[in-house]
Order: structure tokens, then C-alpha cells, then sequence
């Protein structure tokens, strides 16, 4: 029987299904299989760290019948996460996506040189935001106000755990995702040579936006 669609908490029978949302969106927010050799490697990296690490504060748009078509993960703590993920994810999924042996040379070694640098996400210009987040919705599902009910429910999270602000990092090239985080109030922090990326952050107050 199929229900309305609602933001729920993520459950580990989720975990095949944010895998599929983070392929169809990690390519500047368009699938990433055309383009790389094995795209598995962007959940590794970016989603399934932190269902493993800290699923409490992960949180799935549910269809209605039980499959997750969003989600948004994150972190309370950026520089206790980095330790973690070096210390007992890295393990799991160094053999599938080793470290490139020098510069990266394709796409799939680009993402996986990211997998094996955690500390990446150690930036002092964003110490004051110690939370960060990872938010994707299928295509489907964006522009009907659940990427901000989403957002909502970590911020609230957050908030409850006493972390005052969050942070995330995006390609600068994808606008769209630009634009819907100006809606929901984030500013962009100056960070000397970022490259190809904007660093983003907000309170987790409800009434900042």
C-alpha cells in the first residue's frame, strides 16, 4: 500500500538505494555511469561513510511504498569524523578503490585519490561550522520542497545535539544546487584556493534563512 511521500530516518535496508541516488547525482548533479568506469566509487566516499559512521543523523525521503528516493547525511563533529573514517572505514573499502600510485590519471582515480584523503576535509576557514552535510534527491524529486524538508530535519539534529552551525562543500560549476542553497540561507565562506569547489554554511537555528 502506498503512502505520501514523508522525510523519515535512514534504516540499513536503505543503504542499495542511497548508493543509486549518489550515482545518479554525483556527476555535477547528473548520473555519473556514462562517465566513469565504476561509479560505486562516489557513495564509497561521499554517502556511505556516514550511514556506516553516524546514521542517526541521516535521513531519507521515503516515496510513499518504502524506497528512498533522497537523502541527506552528515556529521556533528568534521575533525572526529575524519579520525573515524581513516581509522575504520578506509579499511573497508581500500581493496575495491586503492590510492592511486601517483597523480590521478582517469575520472575513477580523481574520486578515489578523495576517498583516501579524508584530512581533505579538514579547512581551518570552516572550523566555526564544525557539522557538515551531503544532500542528493533523484532528479524526479527535486524542486518540490523536499530537499528542504530534508535539510530541516538535519539542521534540527543538529541543533539538538548543541552543534550551532554546518558546513558542505560543492562544485562550483553546479548551479542549481547553488541556488537552492542561497533559499535555504547558506553563505559562502572564503577559502583561499579552493579550486573547483564553494565552501557553504549556515546556524542549524530553524530561523536562519
Amino acid at each position: 500500500m502506498t503512502s505520501t511521500p514523508a522525510i523519515r530516518p535512514y534504516r540499513p535496508e536503505d543503504r542499495d538505494a542511497l548508493d543509486d541516488i549518489c550515482v545518479r547525482t554525483a556527476h555535477v548533479g547528473q548520473d555519473a555511469r556514462p562517465h566513469y568506469r565504476d561509479p560505486g566509487v562516489f557513495p564509497a566516499a561521499f554517502a556511505q561513510p556516514y550511514v556506516h559512521l553516524d546514521p542517526a543523523l541521516a535521513f531519507v525521503l521515503d516515496d510513499g511504498a518504502g524506497r528512498a528516493v533522497g537523502y541527506v547525511v552528515g556529521t556533528a563533529d568534521t575533525a572526529r569524523f575524519v579520525e573515524e573514517y581513516r581509522a575504520r572505514w578506509l579499511p573497508l573499502v581500500a581493496e575495491r578503490y586503492p590510492e592511486p600510485s601517483g597523480p590521478p590519471s582517469t575520472p575513477d582515480e580523481e574520486i578515489a585519490a578523495l576517498l583516501h584523503d579524508p584530512e581533505r576535509m579538514l579547512v581551518p576557514q570552516v572550523a566555526a561550522y564544525p557539522a557538515h552535510l551531503h544532500i542528493d534527491l533523484l532528479p524526479g524529486w527535486q524542486g518540490r520542497g523536499y530537499g528542504r524538508a530534508l535539510m530541516t530535519a538535519l539542521f534540527r539534529a543538529l541543533h539538538e545535539r548543541g552543534v550551532a552551525a554546518v558546513h558542505l562543500c560543492m562544485l562550483s560549476a553546479n548551479t542549481p544546487a547553488r541556488a537552492f542553497y542561497d533559499r535555504l540561507g547558506f553563505h559562502e565562506i572564503a577559502v583561499p584556493d579552493a579550486g573547483p569547489v564553494t565552501f557553504l554554511g549556515r546556524p542549524t537555528a530553524a530561523e536562519s534563512r
